[in-house]
């Protein structure tokens, strides 16, 4: 079977060949864990989720790496306000990031791995820049990456240096030769806490940003991978830096496909909590469930832009109850689904058929297309009742188990508690008022 990808590198859409036969190793730019997600969040999430399960539905094994970033000047920031070390505030971020996404249907990615697990492959890299030349110690202890070294650096954005200096508006630090530099090691401030600092050949501190992605990925997928994803904002400087010092670091090709899904806009405008138009998943959870909130990103094309308004979710709410009615009561058949491109929009044209028909062979179609995207899993009459046939009184025991553990600040145990019921097909949704939850 012949798959086409846009792939951000060359600009152009490519037929899609993994390294290895039948594997594809994937890897997508996580969460950093200072605070609860918000809607920009769900949206790539959401748009590499959808590239998950599709490439499982075409029969690859996928190995799908998606990190946490636990270790930043804003999670440092975060739990010095709160006066908790580090590791409790991101163990608890962490927890709410999990039953918020749930709540969208997003599966768990194969590895998820924690920045500060990775620390020494971290030092390890900026080593071998070192001593190639690519890296080099500022007068303040911190250790930066030397652009104008690499050459290429630029291919990604599709600019040369001196047309990314053009651009820059941030004047020369202490201690870099370039603008462009970016650091790799940050020195240790009296100011931050001991939970910040590592012990390291350059001297006590904590690994640039940049340098957390390359280290985990290479340590996970090998020194080359196949998709790298994440959103359009991570273009440049993340990803561009990620390539620079990845492939400075091993002489490799780093990636061979690089995704990026499109910007999100609320109502026209650009999300911002100074406009006012700033959403968390949660505030959106209280007025809609999730799994309408996950059909309603999917109807946007994942590298276009994407209009977060209230019109347009309740427009998604009343188009899935229209598919589930569609479903009720029809016999679903046999018929084998493959898709090598599913869209949103074919539910339309399924789900007319399916009202006109009652064929049980359309049914199936419309269903295959669904698991692939993640929606219409749950049965028409529950989701259009709002009930299922589940053992409440043991659902409903769990959750309070699990308010006891995150009052006690047992953030392990309140996750496990959600995973397990996530293993059951109950999804979490949290909001000021209490947990409720929904059968997925």
């Amino acid at each position: 079977m012949t798959l086409r990808i846009h792939n951000t590198l060359s600009r152009e859409t490519e037929t899609f060949t993994p390294i290895e036969p039948n594997h594809v190793r994937m890897y997508v730019c996580g969460m950093t864990i200072y605070d609860l997600c918000h809607v920009g969040h769900a949206r790539f999430l959401m748009a590499f989720d959808v590239v998950y399960r599709w490439l499982r539905t075409l029969g690859y094994k996928v190995t799908y790496v998606r990190n946490i970033t636990d270790i930043e000047d804003k999670i440092i920031k975060r739990a010095l306000e709160r006066k908790i070390p580090i590791r409790e505030l991101t163990d608890e971020m962490t927890a709410a990031m999990h039953e918020d996404i749930g709540a969208l249907g997003i599966l768990a990615p194969t590895h998820e791995p924690r920045a500060t697990q990775y620390v020494p492959q971290m030092v390890s890299m900026i080593g071998t820049l070192e001593r190639k030349g690519l890296a080099y110690r500022a007068s303040g202890g911190d250790v930066n990456f030397a652009v104008r070294k690499f050459p290429g650096y630029g291919k990604l954005s599709g600019k040369s240096i001196d047309q990314l200096r053009a651009g820059e508006r941030v004047a020369v630090l202490d201690g870099k030769e370039d603008p462009l530099d970016f650091v790799l090691w940050k020195a240790a401030k009296e100011s931050e806490p001991d939970d910040a600092k590592w012990d390291s050949e350059f001297g006590p501190g904590r690994p640039g940003w940049h340098i957390e992605c390359s280290a985990m990925s290479c340590a996970i997928l090998g020194e080359q991978f196949d998709i790298h994803g994440g959103g359009m904002d991570l273009q440049f400087p993340h990803h561009e830096n990620e390539i620079a010092q990845s492939e400075g670091a091993t002489g490799k090709r780093f990636v061979n496909y690089w995704l990026h899904n499109g910007f999100l806009n609320v109502d026209n405008e650009k999300m911002s909590k100074s406009v006012g138009n700033f959403f968390t998943i949660r505030d959106v959870l209280k007025r809609y469930d999730g799994e309408t909130l996950r059909y309603f990103m999917l109807r946007t094309h994942y590298r276009s832009p994407f209009n977060f308004s209230d019109t347009n979710l309740d427009d998604a709410r009343h188009a899935l109850r229209r598919l589930y009615t569609a479903l009720d009561g029809v016999e679903v058949g046999d018929t084998a689904v493959d898709w090598t491109q599913p869209q949103a929009a074919a539910f339309r044209a399924l789900a007319s058929e399916l009202n006109r028909t009652r064929s049980p062979q359309t049914a199936a179609l419309l269903k295959g297309l669904a698991a692939t995207l993640g929606v219409l899993q749950q049965s028409p009459r529950d989701y259009l009742q709002g009930g299922s046939a589940v053992d409440e009184a043991s659902i409903n025991q769990l959750i309070a188990e699990r308010a006891a553990a995150k009052s006690s600040r047992d953030f392990a145990r309140a996750d496990q508690i959600r995973k397990d019921l996530a293993a059951r097909g109950i999804v979490l949704q949290d909001s000021p008022q209490g947990t409720t939850w929904v059968k997925a």
